[in-house]
C-alpha cells in the first residue's frame, strides 16, 4: 500500500490561509456573555450542535448569572433547562459540580490555567482551549470534529492522525497569532463549506468571495 502524501508546511499553511480568507470574521457561534457562561456553554456543546445549545442558553444565563446560583441549584432544575441538548443528564451533574468548585476553590472565577481548568468535571482538553482562546485570548487550537476532518481531507495530517496530533501538527503550520482564527475558520468551513457530506475533491471548495 503506497504511504499517505501529506502536504509540506508551505502547501497547508496556504490552504489554512484561504479557509481564514473564506471567513475573515470567524468566531464561535455559541451564545455567552461572561467567562463563566462560556465555559457553560462549551460544556454542553459536547455531542450536540451550537444550535442546540444556543437555545437553551438566554433563559440559562438569565437564571444562572453567576456559579454561585448554578450551584445551589438542584440537579433536576437544571436538567430541565438542558432537557433539549444531548447527555443531559450527566452534562447537569457537572455544571452543578463545576459550579460549587469554582465557588469553593476560585472565588468564582474561570482558571486562566489548562490544567487547573481540565481538573473541573466535564470539561476536558477542547473545552480547555476553547475557554482560555476565547475568554482569555491564549491562542490555541482546539481540534474538533470539523478541525479533523478538514485536516484529513486535505492531507494535512494523515488519516489516522488522532487528535493531539492533529493540533501538533496545525501548530507547526500556523504562527500564534493565527491559531485562534484559524480554529473558528476551520470550523465555520466545515460546517457551511465542505460538510462531512460533501465528498468532491476538498480544493473545489475553497472559494475565496
Amino acid at each position: 500500500m503506497p504511504k499517505e502524501k501529506l502536504l509540506s508546511t508551505e502547501e497547508a499553511r496556504k490552504v489554512l490561509r484561504t479557509i481564514n480568507q473564506m471567513y475573515p470574521d470567524a468566531k464561535s457561534e455559541l451564545v455567552w456573555d461572561t467567562k463563566f457562561h462560556l465555559l457553560c456553554a462549551v460544556l454542553m456543546s459536547a455531542q450536540t450542535t451550537d444550535k442546540m445549545v444556543n437555545r437553551v442558553m438566554p433563559k440559562f444565563i438569565a437564571d444562572y448569572p453567576e456559579p454561585q446560583n448554578l450551584a445551589q441549584a438542584a440537579i433536576p432544575e437544571i436538567e430541565q433547562h438542558i432537557a433539549q441538548i444531548g447527555l443531559y443528564h450527566s452534562k447537569a451533574k457537572h455544571l452543578k459540580e463545576m459550579a460549587e468548585i469554582l465557588v469553593e476553590k476560585y472565588d468564582g472565577q474561570i482558571p486562566q490555567d489548562k490544567k487547573l481548568l481540565v481538573k473541573l468535571p466535564g470539561v476536558g482538553e477542547k473545552t480547555a482551549k476553547v475557554v482560555l482562546a476565547d475568554g482569555y485570548g491564549i491562542p490555541a487550537i482546539a481540534v474538533d470534529t470539523h478541525v479533523a476532518r478538514i485536516s484529513k481531507r486535505f492531507h494535512i495530517v494523515a488519516q489516522n492522525a488522532k487528535p493531539l496530533e492533529i493540533e501538533k501538527r496545525l501548530e507547526e503550520v500556523l504562527p500564534k497569532d493565527e491559531w485562534i482564527h484559524t480554529h473558528h475558520a476551520m470550523i465555520l468551513f466545515g460546517r457551511y463549506s465542505m460538510t462531512a457530506r460533501d465528498k468532491e475533491d476538498p480544493y473545489t471548495y475553497l472559494k475565496v468571495k
